[in-house]
């Protein structure tokens, strides 16, 4: 995906843009979906959503190519939706069925997308750091990068440092976003962490940037520098964007540690209410056009459930084909 420049049409413009929104009204309905799904006893396992987040995955997505590796975390629907997996494919992997894109054995936690560059998704808090600092040292002298994706809470895990150290010194292309969503399951990020999270991969000499991440057109420059920066041979780049998950750590939390308010507040920064502004002032997008693409995306997630749900299961044992 590459960003319209001056002189090239404004529709060609717009149309950018609007796919932009458009992805991250995907990932949030079908998060809405899976949690509905979930509460109907569908989804096989826990599930843990990213409504609210949705600008850092579409916003990192837009700025990488084919050739790039990506590790996620068990958050990892939307970084998933954003690399380019078919929504079915995704939604029948959570309800355990066989044409879901690991046949229905991954479950929401461990999916892998090798077609889109999605080398896993971990349960592991940080998990995605060490295999996205290993793609990189796998690709180095290729031209492609690898991304971590992580929460704040990886930030406190040793191997966080170990990685950061290890991909700084043999100047690996590597990519380190930390997704800052305030809280690391369900305790609040300052309770836990000392000093700033960015002090930390600038102690060892690693370019930072800081992010707003509920807005996709600032998610997408701050990736498009950093991936620039990677490629050119300037080695690993630490991004933190600040974002927040609107729903609970996982499947049936309420979301009650949070203060009063607080989720209100950041809701009116919603990242789809933010891309609608602007979309409709800066770049001259029309209600009419975001309202179609509501509809489109509603009209796909009604055939994509059904699918999934008249999909079958996996038959027991079938793994003879990877025992040789």
């Amino acid at each position: 995906m590459t960003v319209s420049r001056v002189g090239e049409s404004a529709d060609l413009e717009v149309g950018f843009h609007v796919d932009l929104y458009r992805r991250m009204l995907l990932i949030r309905r079908f998060e809405e979906l899976v949690q509905s799904l979930f509460l109907r006893g569908e989804v096989y396992g826990t599930t843990h959503l990213c409504s609210g987040q949705e600008a850092v995955s579409v916003g990192f997505a837009s700025a990488l190519g084919d050739g790039d590796r990506v590790a996620c975390t068990y958050r990892g629907h939307g970084h998933l939706l954003a690399r380019g997996l078919a929504p079915e494919a995704l939604l029948a992997e959570l309800l355990g069925r066989s044409t879901g894109v690991n046949g229905g054995r991954a479950g929401s936690m461990n999916m892998v997308d090798l077609d889109h560059g999605v080398i896993g998704c971990f349960g592991i808090v940080g998990g995605s750091i060490a295999a996205a600092t290993g793609a990189a040292l796998a690709l180095k002298g290729s031209g492609n990068i690898a991304t971590a994706f992580f929460g704040d809470g990886a930030t406190n895990q040793a191997y966080f440092f170990e990685c950061l150290n290890f991909a700084k010194v043999l100047d690996l292309p590597v990519l380190f976003v930390c997704e800052n969503n305030g809280y690391g399951e369900y305790t609040p990020t300052d309770a836990v962490t000392a000093g700033r999270i960015l002090a930390r991969a600038e102690a060892m000499e690693i370019d930072t940037a800081e992010v707003d991440g509920m807005d996709v057109w600032a998610v997408r420059a701050a990736a498009e520098e950093a991936v620039e920066r990677i490629r050119d041979g300037g080695g690993p780049v630490f991004v933190e964007a600040r974002t927040y998950r609107y729903v609970g750590h996982s499947r049936s939390d309420p979301g009650k540690y949070r203060p009063e308010g607080e989720l209100d507040e950041w809701k009116l920064r919603d990242p789809l209410t933010v891309a609608e502004n602007r979309l409709t002032g800066e770049y001259g997008a029309s209600a009419e056009q975001l309202r179609q693409v509501a509809e489109e995306v509603e009209q796909e997630l009604a055939e994509v459930e059904q699918a999934a749900l008249a999909a079958p299961f996996p038959e027991p044992g079938g793994f003879s084909e990877f025992k040789e």
